[in-house]
């Protein structure tokens, strides 16, 4: 680059999308600068950001730069070429009708897209140069979602330290367990020092306590050395309560609200500035960060009426943004719509995801695991609902659902839809955190019932998840945490804890305060249990599965027609057949057919299940002794102890 490029580089760090502003002044080091409207440079593309076919009028770059604010080349002598603190103030002027040519100008404000947030999200912004750093991932092309096992992590409570360079150093123990991909939930920045991450409020920035945009940097970096891939939760459905001040720049929410606070506008007036502000966020991370993927938070909340969804476009920037990097990418989407298109083809009018959460298969598996059957549970009170979900995915595929009080979803296509596009799990943040104590399996549950857990999820059809600790049968919860240094706003989220338990039928008594520093401290893993005997059984447990999965074609095939469960409410068990086995039909010869059966017993008897193998039948694994008899037709009876689990091969 010339002199003049890299001067022109650094004054483009600081371009401003403020529509309705009738002046911009931006104040660096202390130093204010006065903006001019992009429209005044020829060919002028803000930050660099790419062009999109959207824009009917724009520059030769292809981009509508009209509400964007950049500062002259004139500034290049006055304005540090190295990191500085920034911020903006706004001329507005006021409403016609009410004194339109008096105009105001607002406090200082951080930047919508700013990399860095060392002070907090009320305080100035930071430049940072996400090129800079060395990367040594260049041979790493990405790793599919197929036959991948996922690791749900939060930086805040993984480690001690709570940082990104404590989390490297357990990455290896994570390779070693089998797990190939890590999914962080929200890392950008948020209001106080410790949360769960959804009550961001700065998308471009890396919450400073974690680490910043550099130690994020070297964390992704670290896990493609290790083969790890990164997924990153993304959250564009709302806005955390404190520390927002996009609506001081553009039509950041619209009317309405959703279940986290007010609407975000993605299709009313003024629209075009709020998704450039997500499409571009989709971007940074693979670009500057080289995220291998996205969890995208509660895309039922995405209210778009547009002809093309939101979700279609990220679904077009995440992975044309990483095809030109010679990687992979992919979305996995957290919906609870039950509609196949949300995973299907944009080509093909679907919404362009990859993948999904799977919920109904969670909760059909928790019933069967822990017998609760409040609130959502209700309608999964039964091992029919978890033979259902193990072989359609939606157990509400148009059936009627009464915690909604209609009926609810549509089947998935077995012509077009593959298990791997369903992501499940036996616990994670949600399933854990919105407890009242935020309590895991291990609290509640025998550790035979947490081997039986794991064998539940690490040998059903779909792609699997861990939540961290889950390996070791953690005994720390992971209650909902918040440290909003506002007392109205944090006597609010407890409120709104207590308000929200009320329909799972949980005690205000029950519940952990979340703006208490216990409740936080309470989250963090403790490592040091892991070598006690029935953790290490637990561990063990995992990493067996884990390994037979991977080993075993037929426990990740991938159709659903080769998925078959037959369940027996009356004495608690429920076979689960794959490959050959999950094909052939009831009545139809098993003679030569080769596959796998899984055997649950979620009772607390020793239960004799028919099974559809032969009695010398390959025993692969089980929880604990298992003993196969002669059964009727050919097959075998095997008598499986309380709360246990034996895989077979026919």
């Amino acid at each position: 680059m010339s002199t003049s490029q890299i001067a022109r580089a650094h004054l483009d760090r600081f371009d401003l999308f403020a529509p309705h502003a009738a002046g911009v002044t931006v104040r660096i080091d202390g130093e204010d600068h006065t903006m001019i409207p992009a429209t005044q440079r020829e060919d002028h593309r803000p930050r660099g950001l790419d062009p999109r076919p959207r824009y009917a009028g724009g520059t030769a770059a292809g981009r509508d730069v009209s509400g964007w604010w950049t500062l002259p080349d004139s500034a290049a002598e006055d304005v540090p070429a190295t990191t500085v603190r920034y911020g903006y103030l706004l001329s507005k002027t006021k409403d016609e009708g009410t004194d339109a040519e008096k105009a105001f100008t607002s406090e200082v404000l951080a930047d919508p897209r700013s990399p860095r947030q060392p002070q907090g999200v009320h305080d100035l912004s930071c430049t940072f140069d996400a090129s800079e750093f060395p990367w040594s991932d260049g041979e790493w092309t990405g790793k599919p979602l197929e036959g991948s096992i996922l690791y749900e992590l939060h930086v805040g409570t993984f480690t001690e330290e709570g940082t990104f360079e404590a989390a490297i150093e357990h990455l290896d123990e994570l390779t070693e367990l089998g797990i190939d991909t890590i999914e962080l939930l929200p890392v950008n920045g948020f209001n106080g020092t410790y949360n769960w991450g959804y009550d961001g409020v700065a998308w471009y920035t890396v919450q400073e306590e974690y680490g910043g945009p550099i130690g994020y940097q070297r964390f992704v970096d670290a896990c493609h050395a290790r083969g790890l891939a990164v997924v990153q939760d993304v959250v564009y459905n709302h806005l955390g309560p404190s520390g927002n001040y996009l609506p001081q720049f553009m039509e950041i929410f619209t009317a309405g609200a959703s279940s986290w606070g007010d609407q975000i506008n993605l299709d009313a007036w003024g629209s075009d500035g709020v998704r450039d502000l997500i499409l571009d966020n989709v971007r940074m991370w693979v670009e500057d960060y080289h995220v291998d993927g996205f969890r995208v938070d509660a895309v039922h909340a995405l209210t778009d009426h547009r002809a093309r969804h939101i979700l279609q476009e990220m679904s077009q920037v995440a992975h044309e943004t990483a095809a030109r990097a010679g990687r992979s990418c992919y979305l996995i989407a957290e919906s609870d719509m039950n509609d196949p298109r949300m995973i299907e083809p944009v080509d093909g009018n679907g919404l362009g995801m990859d993948a999904q959460w799977l919920d109904d298969w969670h909760h059909a598996a928790h019933w069967a695991l822990t017998g609760e059957e409040q609130g959502y549970y209700e309608d999964f009170a039964d091992l029919e609902a978890l033979a259902k979900s193990y072989e359609s995915a939606y157990y509400h595929d148009g059936s009627y659902s009464s915690f909604r009080g209609r009926s609810h979803g549509r089947p998935v296509d077995p012509d077009r839809n593959r298990p791997w596009q369903f992501v499940s799990y036996i616990m994670n943040h949600d399933q854990v955190g919105n407890r009242a104590a935020g309590d895991r399996f291990s609290q509640f549950l025998s550790v035979d019932r947490q081997v039986l857990s794991a064998a539940v999820l690490l040998t059903q059809p779909f792609t699997p998840m861990l939540f961290m600790g889950e390996e070791w049968g953690a005994s720390t919860p992971w209650p909902f945490f918040t440290s909003h240094p506002e007392p109205e706003l944090a006597e609010a989220v407890r409120n709104g804890r207590i308000g929200e338990f009320a329909r799972m039928g949980w005690k205000e008594s029950e519940i952990a305060d979340p703006q208490d520093p216990e409740t936080f401290a309470s989250a963090v893993l403790q490592r040091a249990e892991r070598d006690q005997a029935d953790h290490a059984r637990v561990y063990t447990a995992y990493r067996e599965l884990i390994a037979l999965r991977r080993s075993v074609p037929e426990l990740t095939e991938q159709d659903f027609r080769s998925v078959r469960a037959v369940a027996d409410q009356g004495q608690g068990s429920l076979v689960l057949y794959r490959g050959g086995l999950g094909r052939v039909a009831e009545g139809e010869s098993r003679e030569g057919v080769h596959g796998v059966a899984v055997v649950f017993n979620f009772s607390a008897t020793t239960a004799s299940v028919p099974v559809e193998v032969p009695e010398e039948a390959e025993q692969l694994w089980s929880a604990s002794d298992a003993e196969l008899s002669a059964g009727a037709l050919g097959g075998a009876v095997v008598s499986v102890p309380a709360y246990g689990a034996v895989i077979l091969r026919a």
